[in-house]
Order: structure tokens, then C-alpha cells, then sequence
């Protein structure tokens, strides 16, 4: 069973067992549960207006903290001098979807 999810603002496809990163989680979250956009099981679809009925995805929080790799952040103008260097690494939160379903 597959299942359409929404976390901050992002959608995801995921399956029971699979481990994702999303964008950083509240601080002291160890579980969620999200509400199914849309559900595939076996090749039947249902899709939610806004949400799938009596479907919720249990998620346990792996990693509270992730961070990814760094992001060189380049600004130059030929012939000004101007050249500004900057780094950014995004931070995630890594989960594990428990379950699909009731």
C-alpha cells in the first residue's frame, strides 16, 4: 500500500518501512500522525477531497536533527570587485512511516 502525505508543506510518496527526510521537525517531536491525500492499493486509487477517510500514516522521528550538505552561495560582478562567498546546509529530520492505514 502506498500512501500521498503532507509535511511541511511538502507531498511525498511513501510506503510502510521506508525512511525519508523532511524539512526540521518542532524539537521533542518523536511521532506523528498525518493525514493520506491519496492512496494506492493494489492498483486501486483513492483520492481524498481533502483527505482519505478513516486512512492515517504513523511516522516515528529516526534523526530529530540532519543536516545536508553544504550549499556554495556565489554572488560576483565582473570588473566591480564585488565577490561574496556564503554557505547554507539545510536541515532535515529523518522519519520512518510505521504504518498505513487505520
Amino acid at each position: 500500500m502506498k500512501a500521498v502525505i503532507k509535511v511541511g508543506g511538502k507531498q511525498y510518496i511513501v510506503t510502510e518501512k521506508e525512511t525519508l527526510l523532511v524539512d526540521l521537525l518542532p524539537e521533542g517531536t518523536k511521532e506523528l500522525e498525518l493525514d493520506a491525500l491519496l492512496t494506492i492499493d493494489d492498483g486501486k486509487t483513492i483520492v481524498g477531497t481533502p483527505f482519505v477517510k478513516d486512512v492515517k500514516v504513523k511516522a516515528n522521528v529516526i534523526e530529530p536533527l540532519f543536516k545536508g550538505k553544504k550549499i556554495r552561495v556565489i554572488r560576483y560582478k565582473s570588473k566591480k570587485r564585488v565577490h561574496k562567498e556564503n554557505g547554507h546546509r539545510q536541515a532535515y529530520s529523518r522519519i520512518e512511516i510505521a504504518k498505513i492505514g487505520n
